[in-house]
């Protein structure tokens, strides 16, 4: 498959600082649970063994295809055609077995004892163990020229991180910890990966709903592969939220967002998904969903907050029900799409239609409590203004009939008009009921069947308090709704260091940057100085060479200095080069030094930089040399 590549406004996507050192191992206690026997951790297990299982009949379906395909023989084409079928029936029932797994959401919800309707979480990629020590080790030997022993701690470090983020707590430390990570690939990708050599590490990651898997070298892949689990982890956390109180409701509604932010954000500035959960599709369908459990989130916190009992606050109620089972009918119209249809799962689709009966219900309920037990409007005329109003906006259309302004002063006529509510409501929980039973997950989830009966059995009652005449109005529909807000991941909340920093300052130190091997000069101290011109720092460049001085014999104009008398100065200022030259030994000095090449010799470079800022040259090599060219300008001095 085709490799994933960044788009434009996410290639200079890097953590904003990294003056705090992030602490790996406070991180491994308090974002990494790898033992936890938690039952969201055994179905976590449960899910990972079920994607080796599925990979292993794929490759065995793959094997038998390419042999029935091959071979002439008939008699070997019928044993290979049996076994495929055997192959294809043990690869559905795998599938059909993580189904289940994926639609477990009563796991992920809280533990607290309020009957709240459950949320849809959603379950973390699995990924495979990667080991990119002897890669990253060839590296730093062949572009570096580096011992590659030296850095054996910094490999360890990366490879630990990468570990620990596969089973991420279900908590901030989790997230803090998937960040972490993130923000560390762009280090990596700018240390090791260029585009003219590839490191050939290939990352494997299983699709999140169905377990197939993915492999590819890009690092982008894994990239987006973390940002997707970091919106699932953010689905995990809003679903296990009390909401029985403001402040749960408030955590659920802010996790939510953020978890439609990282999908968008993977949406817009990501491509060419290899697997079908991170397609725009896909997405799209998980961006909306995330909305419409915001949305609900805000209606249960209104309902909560309402403690009038008032005309105008019992239709606002009405409307923000409305507003839900729209957001609700959207997800379920996305779901039908033809690339979503047999890949989401039957639960969540029967879900989300129970949702948008329920809430639709709960719509024509309030209405119908609105306009049977609060008589407003006795309050004079503005108060039966902004009644009428209210009234008007809790309609798609103006009901037929009588006025608004006499079905709002006539008892007889909002009796009636409450009653054809009650109606529509009643209709509507029995359809969410109807949807329910036909789904097996759904069933088995007590706290659903308590809160549709519930609800059900109120609208009734309500409806028999009412019944003395069958007069039933044309109801309109509820109103359209508006949109809710998003909130975009935001990685500079998680500051790391640079893993591999003693590798030198990433402006220059990168993986698209070309050197020649590395030199070490011996040269011996005259009257005169070394006859030499330094120029800027970290690290300090040769500017130029006196003809006829000691350092001609072997520094050239251009070269960076990396090291005196064996002491690394890779990120060493300019007076601090300059102090280790004047207090070496009186007659001998040892530089070692590198010349960087990228198309052309680093002074054509920087000439070309200093005349065209801005131009094709300054874009190609972007941000990893604008500041190595901009500490050039500034301190020059002979020695």
């Amino acid at each position: 498959s085709t490799d994933w590549f960044m788009s434009d406004n996410i290639s200079t996507d890097r953590p904003l600082s990294n003056s705090f050192t992030s602490s790996i191992s406070l991180f491994h206690l308090q974002g990494c649970d790898p033992l936890a026997q938690t039952q969201r951790s055994k179905l976590q297990h449960r899910r990972a063994r079920i994607n080796q299982q599925i990979n292993k009949e794929m490759r065995m379906r793959t094997g038998a295809e390419n042999l029935f395909r091959a071979t002439t023989n008939n008699k070997v084409k019928e044993t290979v055609a049996l076994e495929l079928s055997f192959v294809n029936s043990n690869l559905q029932l795998l599938k059909e077995e993580l189904e289940e797994l994926n639609s477990s959401m009563d796991v992920y919800q809280t533990d607290s004892e309020a009957v709240n309707v459950p949320m849809i979480p959603l379950g973390l990629k699995e990924t495979k163990e990667v080991d990119v020590t002897v890669a990253i080790k060839d590296f730093i030997c062949e572009h570096y020229g580096e011992d590659s022993f030296l850095y054996d701690k910094e490999i360890k470090e990366l490879m630990e991180l990468r570990q620990a983020m596969r089973t991420p707590s279900r908590n901030q430390a989790g997230l803090e910890l998937l960040m972490e990570y993130y923000n560390q690939l762009y280090y990596l990708d700018q240390r090791f990966f260029s585009a003219q050599k590839n490191l050939g590490v290939h990352f494997h990651w299983y699709d999140s709903l169905t377990g197939v898997p993915s492999c590819q070298r890009a690092l982008a892949f894994e990239k987006g592969s973390v940002l997707f689990n970091i919106g699932a982890l953010y689905t995990q956390i809003g679903a296990r939220q009390d909401r029985s109180a403001t402040a749960g409701i408030d955590r659920a509604i802010d996790a939510f967002q953020r978890a439609a932010g990282a999908f968008n954000y993977l949406k817009e500035n990501f491509s060419n998904a290899p697997s079908l959960d991170m397609s725009s599709p896909s997405l799209c369908m998980l961006v909306r969903l995330m909305l419409a459990q915001v949305q609900e989130c805000v209606f249960e916190r209104i309902t909560l907050t309402t403690q009038d009992t008032h005309f105008t606050s019992q239709l606002r109620l009405a409307q923000e029900a409305a507003r839900v089972s729209d957001v609700y009918l959207l997800v379920q119209q996305t779901m039908a799409q033809p690339l979503m249809k047999d890949y989401v799962p039957f639960s969540w689709v029967s879900m989300v239609q129970v949702k948008s009966e329920h809430f639709r219900a709960l719509s024509h309920y309030y209405a119908a409590v609105a306009l049977c037990d609060h008589m407003l409007l006795a309050g004079g005329e503005e108060e039966e203004e902004e009644a009428e109003k209210a009234f008007l906006q809790c309609h798609a259309s103006v009901p037929a009939g009588p006025q608004l302004s006499q079905v709002l002063r006539d008892p007889e006529k909002r009796r009636k008009l409450g009653k054809a509510h009650l109606r529509r409501a009643v209709i509507r929980h029995e359809e969410a009921m109807r949807v329910h039973s036909l789904c097996k997950i759904l069933r088995k989830m007590d706290i659903l069947q308590d809160v549709l009966s519930v609800t059900h059995k109120r609208s009734l009652d309500k409806y028999s308090e009412l019944d003395r005449e069958d007069d039933f109005d044309e109801i309109a529909e509820a109103p359209e709704i508006q949109c809710e807000y998003i909130v975009p991941p935001n990685f500079s909340t998680v500051k790391v260091t640079d893993i591999f920093q003693r590798l030198g300052p990433l402006s220059v130190f990168c993986a698209r940057a070309r050197w020649g091997p590395m030199r070490v000069i011996c040269l011996n101290k005259r009257e005169g100085g070394l006859g030499l011109t330094l120029r800027g720092d970290s690290p300090v460049l040769v500017a130029g060479v006196v003809p006829g001085g000691w350092a001609e014999a072997g520094l050239r104009e251009g070269d960076y200095i990396v090291a005196v008398d064996g002491k690394d100065c890779k990120w060493a200022k300019h007076g601090e080069v300059v102090h280790m030259l004047k207090s070496c030994s009186d007659r001998e000095v040892e530089i070692s030094v590198v010349t960087l090449h990228s198309h052309d010799t680093q002074v054509s470079m920087c000439m070309s930089y200093k005349k065209r800022e801005g131009s094709t040259i300054t874009k190609r090599l972007g941000s990893a040399f604008s500041l190595s060219f901009g500490s050039i300008r500034d301190t020059e001095a002979m020695y």
